[in-house]
């Protein structure tokens, strides 16, 4: 029976019982841990004592050690050696008051097992290496006078929080440097030094207090993402202070850059030449080293995701022989450019910067016969809404277009537009140097920018193939592929544009709506469009293509204006660009924000608040459940309870106690069409609405009294009002 007894009382008290347990675990083991004695405690001196009061008190601790009154065992002269050395160097001093920066702690520990059962006069003094690390007039320093001016909504901003005596600071040097030239072009940089308080407190982290601390010390590096300038945004970094390391996190975390997949020798081929699309351009970059890509190069595949696909190669020497022989790789570094098959790849050796990898792009982010695409159209000028590459003040220009879907036979038509094209780019430079010859017409407009050479994919551009070829043998060029060969047909277009009908297209007004609708359903240059019927011998293109400039240039042709269909874009957007930008928040993604609940949690695992929290509940808990329990229990029903009954004309209750004849009295209640259970009902609210009301008002005064123990034991002042419950 005991012992039923005391599991029901257990199975009752279990909550209470682990808040209990859990308060008094929490005073003797984790809140002694997280905080443990200050260095000033160490010395017995108050905190926050000036240098003069820290060597005084180290003074008088030496001099009882001196003199054989007291001597401390080993660990505790290590403990206050340490702490004088640390507490009478101003910078250190500075960091440990203000931003509880203990960069040496480690020093103890080896102190411990190095010096462990050893006399004092065998420990080497001093204890602590005092490290001069001072950046000069570097440019990137940041003040509290120039700290917004360093915000560009356009490009992240990496600060490094450092201090001119830390060791790790001086250490991290090189690394920042080279963090720093990775960086030009993708993000700014800075460096705030401690001494500067306002803005060291405005970048550190806040204890539960509101205390502004740097818990990994420093340097400490904070990023402001692009269109982000306050501390509500702002990202921390903490992982390993390596240059690979620290742009990585940049470059993925803070600006949202797809990362580049290396591939080896067996999977290059496989695994990104066939699946790249036709279209764009492929490089190739080789690495000797097998890190990251650097964040400028992230960010250019990023940007020229639309012309160019990119990939990683480690280079290795026993595979030197096989990339010389596809490439014409002779070593790494180098990017290599695929820009269309059958031609020559384009390789570039040696290390480079930001700029000087856009300028590759620019310079190789077509193909050597453009593809005519949405993306290209206008910069191609084979557009009819826009204007030739030769400027806004030219009226006629042409765009030699090659039609057809992928295939060998477009394959070897554009190898010959390649030629033809070449072949009239050399001609225009032999004609200047000859004066005696006069230049052909194609090369003089190619060399004008008003000739354009282009392929077009029939199959991806369906309504555009169809639109400019309008023949029986379209759907030979056209569409989806319906026979097994494929006729890739040649066609010139000559845009016209008329100045004249523009000026007064700018100043007059539509009449009415109609007209209004026409001026928007037609493209403002006008578009011949002639297809080229001859052998497939470059010097009749040649003269075909003359031809058609020469009459274009030369007679007065209609100008007949139409809407041309719009070139659909061949690519999705992929899932990388939408990543971090739409996938996360404006601040921090998912992984950030459950990274800062666990930090924030164990942050506040040393708030002195949380012991009598969990007693308070467990207080609370125990008075609930006792009182619950203590309530009497109400007597059991017998077979004479008390029952409503009938009602008089006068409206008065009369009981009736119901016996062994409780079947005839319901049964009267029914002939008579009075049922006692709403009365039944009424009364049993009353009794337990009063009862509840008494309950009330003993928990009010019980809890009353718990507040006022609770807070005479924690020192806290009592209230005058103790009926405010």
């Amino acid at each position: 029976m005991a012992k039923s007894s005391m599991a029901s009382l257990l199975k009752a008290y279990w909550l209470p019982l682990i808040l209990l347990a859990s308060s008094v675990f929490y005073q003797l083991f984790i809140l002694p841990r997280s905080y443990p004695p200050s260095h000033y405690d160490v010395l017995g001196i108050k905190r926050d004592s000036s240098i003069e009061e820290v060597a005084e008190a180290y003074e008088k601790l030496s001099s009882k050690w001196n003199a054989g009154v007291e001597v401390p065992p080993t660990i505790d002269f290590v403990k206050i050696r340490y702490a004088y050395e640390l507490l009478t160097n101003p910078l250190w001093k500075r960091n440990y008051d203000l931003f509880s920066i203990n960069e040496h702690i480690h020093v103890i520990e080896n102190a411990k097992a190095q010096h462990a059962g050893a006399s004092l006069s065998e420990i080497e003094l001093p204890l602590l290496e005092a490290t001069s690390f001072d950046p000069g007039d570097a440019p990137n320093i940041i003040t509290s006078g120039n700290f917004f001016s360093k915000f560009d909504n356009a490009k992240a901003l990496l600060i490094q929080v450092f201090s001119v005596g830390s060791n790790p600071c001086a250490q991290f040097a090189s690394n920042w440097e080279r963090i720093a030239a990775l960086l030009d072009g993708v993000a700014n940089t800075g460096l705030v030094e401690l001494g500067e308080v306002r803005l060291a407190k405005y970048l550190a982290e806040k204890t539960f207090t509101g205390q502004p601390s740097f818990p990994n010390g420093v340097p400490s590096l904070v990023a402001f993402p692009p269109r982000c300038n306050s501390s509500t945004c702002l990202l921390r970094y903490e992982g390993e202070l390596s240059v690979d390391a620290v742009t990585d996190w940049v470059a993925t975390t803070t600006l949202g850059l797809p990362r580049i997949p290396y591939y080896s020798k067996d999977s290059l081929e496989q695994g990104f030449l066939r699946k790249t699309s036709p279209h764009k351009v492929k490089v190739i970059l080789f690495s000797e080293t097998g890190v990251r890509a650097t964040p400028f190069v992230r960010q250019a595949a990023l940007n020229y995701w639309p012309y160019a696909a990119f990939a990683f190669v480690l280079w290795r020497e026993e595979e030197s022989s096989f990339w010389w022989n596809v490439f014409g790789v002779e070593s790494a570094p180098a990017i290599v450019f695929l820009r269309e098959p059958g031609v020559k790849p384009v390789v570039y050796h040696g290390p480079g910067n930001n700029s000087w990898f856009v300028n590759l792009m620019e310079q190789n982010k077509h193909h050597v016969l453009p593809q005519l695409r949405s993306l290209t159209s206008m910069e191609l000028g084979c557009d009819a809404r826009g204007y030739s590459r030769a400027g806004n003040e030219n009226s006629i220009w042409y765009c030699v277009i090659l039609a057809g879907r992928q295939s060998p036979e477009l394959h070897k038509m554009r190898e010959m537009v390649r030629s033809v094209q070449e072949i009239l780019s050399t001609d225009g430079v032999l004609h200047s140097v000859d004066q005696d010859q006069p230049p052909a017409p194609p090369a003089v407009a190619l060399k004008e920018r008003r000739l354009t050479f282009t392929w077009l994919d029939g199959e991806a551009q369906q309504k555009y193939c169809f639109f400019i070829i309008q023949t029986a043998s379209s759907y030979e060029t056209c569409g989806p592929r319906r026979d097994i060969t494929d006729v890739p047909q040649l066609l010139i277009v000559r845009y016209k544009r008329n100045a004249s009908e523009d000026s007064i297209k700018i100043d007059r007004k539509p009449k009415n709506i109609l007209e209004a609708f026409h001026d928007d359903d037609v493209d403002p240059a006008s578009q011949l469009v002639a297809r080229y019927n001859g052998s497939e011998e470059i010097p009749e293109i040649i003269k075909w293509i003359s031809q058609i400039i020469e009459d274009g240039d030369s007679k007065d042709l209609p100008f007949f204006r139409t809407k041309a269909p719009a070139l659909v874009p061949e690519d999705a957007d992929p899932i990388w660009s939408v990543g971090a930008r739409s996938i996360l928040s404006k601040g921090t993604g998912m992984k950030q924000r459950i990274g800062n609940i666990v930090k924030g949690i164990h942050s506040r695992l040393g708030d002195p608040r949380i012991g009598p929290v969990l007693l308070l509940g467990a207080l609370m808990s125990f008075g609930n459940i006792w009182l619950r329990r203590s309530q009497s229990t109400p007597p059991s029903q017998s077979n004479q309870e008390a029952q409503p009954s009938r009602t008089d004309l006068n409206g008065t209750l009369t009981l009736v106690t119901e016996t062994d004849q409780s079947r005839d009295a319901t049964q009267e209640l029914r002939q008579t069409k009075i049922f006692p259970l709403p009365s039944l009902t009424w009364n049993r609210k009353m009794r337990t609405r009063c009862h509840y009301q008494i309950q009330t008002r003993r928990v009010d005064a019980w809890m009353g009294s718990c507040l006022t123990l609770l807070s005479n034991a924690l020192g806290f002042p009592g209230r005058k009002d103790q009926n405010m419950l």
